[in-house]
């Protein structure tokens, strides 16, 4: 055996022992490559699921708007009934406290009708 066909011989061991690093390195490559698609598609579908969280949170913000516009109409009218039920209810009283202080008078001249005498028993009875 010479000094070349020993070279050779190392050559081709070298040869072969990097032909199979190689094909370990391509094997490890191609796992990368199937968990860089894998990442990929998950950050996709990340991203695709905050897009969908953010409308709806702005849809959810437009109904909270409405609701808080409607309660606060409904509130206003709330308000401005409880005002006139007020002052009818003082005016009520008044009119009920003048018919306690007037003086017993006979029922031909001119009091109130039976119906209306019934409905101030009622408001005095309310009271």
């Amino acid at each position: 055996m010479t000094l070349g066909t020993g070279l050779e011989m190392a050559l081709c061991l070298l040869l072969a022992a990097t032909l199979a690093y190689c094909i370990v390195l391509e094997r490890r490559l191609r796992a990368v490559r199937k968990g860089q698609e894998g990442l990929r598609k998950t950050i996709g579908d990340l991203n695709g699921a905050i897009a969908g969280a953010g409308a709806s949170l702005r849809a959810l913000k437009a109904a909270a708007a409405d609701a808080a516009e409607t309660l606060d109409d409904r509130l206003k009218r709330s308000r401005a009934l409880a005002d006139e039920l007020s002052l009818l209810t003082a005016s009520g009283e008044r009119i009920a406290q003048r018919f306690d202080r007037a003086p017993e008078r006979p029922t031909s001249t001119g009091l109130p009708s039976g119906t209306v005498m019934h409905r101030l028993d009622a408001l005095r009875a309310v009271r």
